[in-house]
């Protein structure tokens, strides 16, 4: 993660301050604009990717096939299957939570 030299306030913690932020968003239209301004096209793209491979692994689905299905490089494949077996716990929570479909 980049590290900025500047005198801040460490009190407070980014991440929660930024997680408290997502939480306080009401429905996916106002996440999904939320989000677009966050984020840059590349960020974002990053992050579906990611996301997009998610349940496939979940559903055990081999590497070289969700490749095939999605175009997400193995690579990025693998940083997310590890991240599920080893991370916070923040993607299996998701799934768990998420709706049965968002446009």
């Amino acid at each position: 993660m980049k590290r900025r030299a500047v005198d801040i306030d460490d009190s407070e913690d980014p991440i929660a301050n930024l997680a408290g932020a997502l939480l306080g968003l009401r429905n996916a239209e106002q996440m999904r604009a939320f989000l677009e301004d966050l984020c840059t096209p590349a960020e974002l793209e990053s992050m579906t990717d990611r996301w997009r491979v998610v349940p496939l692994l979940r559903d055990g689905v081999p590497y070289r096939e969700i490749h095939d299905r999605t175009g997400v490089s193995v690579t990025t494949i693998g940083r997310v299957a590890r991240t599920l077996e080893r991370g916070a716990g923040g993607y299996a929570a998701a799934l768990h939570r998420r709706p049965s479909r968002v446009r």
